[in-house]
């Protein structure tokens, strides 16, 4: 193996372990929603699920909660809680649940 070869596989198997941190940090923060929306987000009450939103409307509302311009009282804080990093992962999370 060449010195340049053995330092691209460094790197490569780096960034892999970066990506599983990320899916298992979003992992994490989604298990929190779900305290409240059930299940993989499939709330059966009078509480909103979360699967089926697309990411877009997904987003959409934590930004208008963060924002101020959607009314509610835990969702501002949890939304206001979140980078904008986070909020796009839970909507990729969330919108390719079935």
């Amino acid at each position: 193996m060449t010195p340049s070869t053995a330092v691209a596989s460094c790197v490569l198997l780096g960034l892999s372990g970066f990506a599983v941190a990320a899916d298992r940090h979003t992992l994490t923060i989604a298990s929190t929603c779900m305290s409240c929306h059930g299940p993989d987000g499939r709330s059966l009450g009078e509480i909103p699920r979360l699967t089926g939103l697309s990411k877009a409307e997904f987003v959409r509302a934590m930004h208008d909660f963060r924002s101020g311009s959607r009314r509610a009282t835990i969702m501002r804080r949890q939304a206001s809680g979140y980078t904008d990093a986070e909020i796009d992962a839970l909507g990729d999370y969330f919108g390719n649940l079935k």
